[in-house]
Parts: C-alpha cells; structure tokens; sequence
C-alpha cells in the first residue's frame, strides 16, 4: 500500500453524502483535499468538522456548468497544484422517473450533470495525469449503472450507464500511460439523494442499508494501491440488498 500524504485531491459533490465521506477519509489520511460542490454552506460544514494534516479546502462548482468546473480546477491548480486524484461524485437524480412521468427536460438536467458533468471534469484533468505518466480518477456511478432497475429510474440508470462507458473507454485509451480509472458501483446508500425518492425512504431503511462511510473505506483501499494495480470497477451493495 502506497503513502497518500501530499497527494492532491479533488472530489465533486462533496459537501454531503459519498463525496463528503471520500473528501474525510482521504483529508485524514493526509491527502490535500479541495472538495467542490453546488452550495457552499455544506462545504463550510464541513471543512470545519475535519482536523488533518492540510486543512480541507473548499470551493463552489456546478457540473452542468462548463465555465464552473473550469473555475474549480484552476483554483485546485494555482492553490494546491496538478491533481493526483480526481473524485466524481457529483449526481443527482429525480422523482417522476419513469418514461410516461418524466419531463424531457429533466433527461437533459441529469444527463448533464451525471454524465457530461464527469466527461468535463476528466477532461481538466487527464492532460496533466498523461504527461506526468501517473494519475487516478474514481467514478462514483451505482449499481444503475449496471443494471437498468427501475429503482434508479429511466434517465438515472441511462447516465449511470453512460457514466459506465465513459470510465471504461478512456480507463482503455490511458492503460499505457500511467492512468488508472476505476468506476465505483454503490448500492443504496443512505445520502440526501434518498429524499427524491416517489416514495418515502423510512428511517429504518436508511439505517439498514450503507453508510458514505462504507463507499470511502472501499474508495481509500483503491487510491493506496500501487501504480501498477488498477481495479476498472468494484460493486458494493447492502448485505440485503438484492444483486440479479
């Protein structure tokens, strides 16, 4: 297991949920974490509630807009430096998630935000991992990524799909220049994505299933492999959780 003390982090839609436990796990494992996300307050929250080696930073991005993740990766850059690790964890999903409910502009916001959103910010990164010969990128996709359930809904499993793809082509393209991509598939796990949920998710339920926590713990063991080892992809699910 490598050393991760000094390693630059950026993790998106961190300021709650899985992002918010990777951005911990990796801040106190002495990595320099910058976490981004849509609303600063969370972020303040919870940059204040780490203590490690290098203070967490925090800056405000919007994935769905290209001059946002420009902004963020420039401020990551001229802060703290070239980005060793990158963390897309920014998504979001939507209640009326059939086919026959679903507003086509609801298609476009998601697909741009879990989709696009990833594409761009790889896309800030990756120059820098190629000619350095080195780098990683964790893509936070979910088991609807997978496989098309109807949990996740129409557009949510299309752009976790899509989220899929993305990882494993270029993961391909950049095998031999010292590039490790891995896509991340959780299952349900208990963040504020579960309250745009069609139906109520129950205390009970939430306390059942995983915890951002566990994804972090998975998402560490990754980033401290050596360059040589790369995992393309890992599914973790709720013990209960049915896996077809």
């Amino acid at each position: 297991m490598i050393d991760l003390s000094g390693k630059v982090v950026a993790v998106t839609g961190g300021g709650t949920g899985i992002g918010a436990g990777i951005a911990r796990i990796l801040a106190e494992s002495g990595c320099r974490v910058t976490v981004g996300g849509r609303r600063s307050e969370p972020l303040d929250v919870l940059a204040k509630s780490i203590t490690s080696e290098h203070p967490l930073r925090t800056h405000t991005i919007d994935v769905a807009e290209p001059d946002s993740i420009e902004a963020f990766f420039a401020y990551v850059h001229q802060n703290v430096g070239e980005v060793d690790i990158l963390v897309n964890s920014a998504g979001i999903n939507i209640q009326n998630r059939t086919m026959a409910a679903m507003d086509p502009d609801d298609w476009e916001r998601v697909l741009k935000i879990n989709a696009s959103g990833a594409y761009r910010c790889m896309h800030q990164v990756l120059p820098a991992m190629r000619k350095r010969q080195d780098g990683l990128i964790i893509n936070i996709s979910s088991v609807a990524g997978k496989r098309a359930i109807s949990l996740g809904g129409v557009v949510y499993c299309a752009s976790k799909f899509a989220m899929t793809a993305l990882g494993t082509a270029v993961s391909n393209e950049v095998r031999n220049e010292g590039v490790r991509i891995t896509n991340v598939y959780p299952g349900e796990v208990n963040t504020p994505i579960l309250d745009n949920r069609p139906t109520p998710v129950s205390q009970e339920h939430k306390d059942s299933i995983l915890q951002p926590e566990d994804i972090a713990g998975v998402v560490l063991s990754i980033c401290k492999l050596p360059p040589r080892a790369n995992v393309p992809e890992i599914v973790i699910k709720p013990t209960t959780q049915e896996w077809v």
